[in-house]
């Protein structure tokens, strides 16, 4: 059923380490409204869907999501690529250093771990497509945030792109929500 594809959705090459970015972003990584998150949400929800079409939409949605995780994966190693360990205590990252050396690990900014309770699921194709809809904007929020605490045109560009695919993906839903209500499916 998937078909990977060697290369990102949107290139990362970021060339200045930037530890407290990398904290950051890891909001995205394994946040409650992150992209593993996101994309485990509408890969469980499909199958909720009463149609072919909520279906391959939720389905192509999680799939995009995978990459996107791709993305801010690649973007965490490469700003904390050489980092020494009095740089990564200095950064907040101490405590992410002695359970995980550089690798990264699925949780939030503040450190907490990613949890199966972040996908939301109701049984309800109408309340999953909304509670869609508000995750797709709490995460353009957090990408607009991140956006304000940078001015590092290489962390911009790939930023910019999560941004603009969440606001794809909330009017992708949209559009599918006013389907089924106007079809009272």
């Amino acid at each position: 059923m998937f078909l990977y594809e060697k290369k990102l959705e949107y290139p990362v090459n970021i060339r200045k380490k930037d530890l407290k970015m990398a904290k950051y972003l890891m909001s995205q990584y394994g946040g409650p409204d992150g992209e593993l998150a996101a994309s485990l949400r509408y890969m469980n929800q499909r199958y909720t869907m009463p149609d072919d079409k909520g279906r391959a939409l939720l389905t192509d949605i999680a799939c995009e999501e995978l990459n996107h995780i791709e993305i801010i994966a690649a973007m965490i190693h490469q700003l904390v690529d050489g980092a020494s360990i009095e740089e990564l205590e200095k950064a907040g990252l101490g405590g992410h250093f002695a359970q995980h050396d550089h690798g990264l690990f699925l949780t939030d900014a503040n450190g907490v771990p990613w949890t199966s309770a972040y996908i939301e699921t109701s049984g309800d194709y109408i309340a999953d497509i909304e509670s869609d809809m508000a995750a797709e904007q709490r995460a353009r929020a957090t990408y607009e945030h991140l956006m304000d605490m940078t001015n590092d045109k290489d962390l911009l560009g790939p930023l910019s792109f999560l941004r603009q695919r969440e606001v794809v993906h909330y009017q992708r839903f949209k559009e599918l929500r006013n389907y089924y209500l106007e079809k009272k499916i």
